[in-house]
């Protein structure tokens, strides 16, 4: 076959074969999302201009009452829930029944990691194509994404779900303990639960999320004048550093596997007594529950080992929230968002991370969860977090699509 022959042969050939078709977006929810665009920007300034750090129960408050009335205009039952423990504002629980079966969980939290006064010193400011402020990206964008997706479904009319909830939380960024059990119960009466977490850059969702706890050396010793009889006190700061240096090497710092780093350390009040306590606090990311054990055993093995004598080491531990796990559910709730994303000729990846999130504990309970769903952002729990505002209608659009998704054809639960 001469070269001209078989070059008409193969565009014949081409020709017989199937053209398979481009997926094309929902014109109706693109549109809708794109009109609410400008809103949720504006939406995003006046919550991030807020103060709402963990345990700041009047700036969480002032969150909630902005965002109220954007919900009970929608005609959607919200009722406050007292937080599980002390010290920490309300939660707000927003219900939507529709005509369909699939029961929606979406959970985002209105908590930052930041102080007061430092959305005053720091307030939202759009840079180019970035938007920067305290909590703007974890995880006030996903709380505005959240609520504008309902917004949305208004808009064109869908009520094909059976119920749609969005719980806004106030205590995430410490492991949740005003919610766990608020979460695992609305988690059992949903199908799938959805996480507004900030999506990873460059476009990724978050499939696999370590655990995380707290783990504390509590050291006890003997108080003394530090100058007239430093000899017959016990030094609980020198067993607290014998303590962390038997313990330096036996654990990773950084990586995709388990992390155990010092955060704390207290000693001491004041200069002419020698100290009779000392604490460290340690933070420990893991990706199975059975590492955690590993490490709490390790502690404990070390707590034994004293080298001042007379003191004691005792381990507390304090625990997080649950890894969440990568599994066959994680995968298909991908792979659905990730055939959405195509309509808009996007692709979307996978990632994972040392963060925690509430994801876990609606895993748990046996619900099937996807991470991940809020604005692509990053430098979280820095002064520099950014929010990607080129994300916010295609991201707003994925999110209104996968509730769609699941309201028609809910995952099973396990």
């Amino acid at each position: 076959m001469t070269r001209t022959s078989f070059a008409i042969a193969a565009a014949l050939l081409a020709l017989a074969l199937p053209v398979q078709a481009q997926p094309k977006p929902d014109a109706r929810v693109h549109a809708a999302a794109e009109a609410r665009r400008a809103e949720a920007i504006e939406l995003l300034k006046e919550i991030v201009n807020i103060d709402s750090g963990t345990g700041d129960i009047a700036g969480n408050n002032r969150v909630l009452a902005v965002l109220t009335p954007h919900l009970t205009a929608l005609g959607a039952q919200v009722r406050r829930v007292p937080a599980e423990a002390p010290d920490l504002p309300d939660n707000l629980v927003v219900s939507l029944k529709g005509t369909g079966k699939g029961r929606v969980l979406l959970i985002a939290h209105v908590d930052t990691v930041f102080g007061p006064g430092v959305a005053a010193k720091r307030p939202f400011r759009i840079e180019g194509s970035r938007a920067y402020g305290p909590g703007v990206s974890d995880e006030k964008g996903g709380v505005v994404n959240a609520i504008m997706a309902l917004k949305v479904l208004r808009d064109i009319g869908f009520q094909n779900f059976a119920t749609l909830t969005l719980l806004l939380e106030t205590s995430e960024e410490r492991g949740s303990p005003g919610t766990q059990k608020l979460i695992k119960a609305l988690a059992s009466e949903h199908d799938v639960e959805f996480n507004l977490e900030p999506g990873d850059p460059p476009d990724n969702l978050t499939v696999w999320r370590k655990g995380s706890a707290r783990i504390h050396i509590r050291v006890k010793g003997r108080p003394a004048h530090a100058g007239v009889a430093p000899q017959d006190g016990r030094n609980a700061a020198l067993e607290l550093i014998h303590q962390i240096t038997s313990l330096s090497k036996d654990f990773p710092t950084t990586g995709d596997g388990t992390t155990v780093n010092l955060t704390v350390m207290k000693a001491g009040e004041r200069t002419n007594i020698i100290p009779d306590a000392a604490e460290a606090i340690y933070s420990a990311r893991y990706r199975q529950p059975k590492d955690l054990e590993q490490i709490v055993a390790r502690f404990r093995a070390a707590a034994k080992v004293t080298s001042v004598p007379d003191t004691s080491a005792e381990i507390y531990l304090d625990s997080g929230l649950p890894p969440l796990i990568q599994n066959d559910d994680v995968n298909a709730l991908a792979e659905r968002a990730r055939t959405i994303y195509a309509e808009l000729g996007k692709t979307i990846g996978a990632s994972g991370n040392g963060g925690a999130s509430e994801s876990a504990l609606a895993q748990a309970a046996g619900t099937p969860a996807l991470d991940g769903l809020g604005w692509v952002g990053g430098d979280f729990h820095t002064d520099n977090e950014w929010v990607d505002l080129n994300s916010v209608t295609p991201r707003l659009y994925l999110l209104t699509r996968l509730i769609m998704d699941a309201g028609i054809n809910p995952p099973k639960r396990r």
